[in-house]
């Protein structure tokens, strides 16, 4: 089976249709969480994912937040802010399909994850001393996260041994090996300094993970935060990835 792994969508529809449009052939669709947060476009996002064939789907701190389930204060001032906002824009039938969403999946050989598998909404697996606790704890050969925004592999081949940071292969089909913890980075709101929309493409059968990246139209979901009347600085920072 073929998987488009998705994470972080964040309200931006136009980087969320160009990925669809993008991506080859896929049977099934694995979206890690946060769906809503910093963009203008929450209810587009939702209905679009809902549509995906096959679709397994996490809910994220922003999804959450949007619910009233986190607190305000949790975030920073613009994010909370945008949060606010997402909570009056969203329709009902909306909220009530984040309401269904899980925390983490267990799925054939893979922990879904939006932010850790031992703290699936909030933790950030950014390094390799965090990838070892998760790895410890690991109930499946791969962990599937998202949240940081930023594409990365750890990989830990041996139990007795420390995870290490893989490169990144951009548009290479690389071989899985356990153990490892792979992260699609952002659809809506890379981080990495690359401003186009970043996925994968995993294949379950012959085991293997393709990072690809999308170029989106970035100035018109920047006229719509505007529009808004969203934090400026969350159109900006869609310009250079960060």
């Amino acid at each position: 089976m073929r998987v488009l792994v998705i994470s972080d969508i964040h309200a931006n529809i136009t980087a969320l249709d160009a990925i669809i449009n993008d991506a080859p052939p896929y049977d099934a669709v694995w979206c890690l969480g946060d769906l809503v947060g910093y963009g203008p476009d929450p209810n587009d996002c939702i209905e679009r994912v809902q549509r995906l064939p096959e679709l397994l789907c996490l809910i994220g701190n922003h999804d959450k937040a949007a619910l009233g389930e986190i607190p305000l204060s949790r975030f920073n001032r613009d994010a909370g802010d945008v949060v606010a906002w997402t909570q009056r824009e969203l329709k009902d039938e909306n909220k009530a399909f984040l309401q269904t969403l899980p925390n983490k999946i267990q799925v054939e050989g893979f922990t879904l994850a939006h932010g850790s598998p031992n703290q699936p909404v909030w933790e950030y697996i950014l390094d390799p001393t965090t990838a070892d606790r998760n790895f410890d704890e690991l109930e499946k050969d791969y962990a599937l996260v998202g949240h940081s925004h930023l594409p990365l592999i750890f990989h830990r081949p041996f139990d007795d041994s420390f995870a290490m940071l893989r490169p990144i292969l951009w548009g290479e089909i690389m071989a899985l090996s356990p153990k490892m913890i792979l992260n699609p980075g952002s659809v809506g709101q890379p981080r990495d300094g690359d401003p186009r929309a970043s996925y994968a493409i995993l294949d379950t059968e012959d085991m293997t993970w393709e990072m690809r990246r999308s170029v989106y139209n970035i100035k018109a979901v920047q006229s719509r935060i505007l529009k808004a009347g969203l934090p400026e600085r969350q159109s900006i920072r869609l310009d250079a990835g960060w």
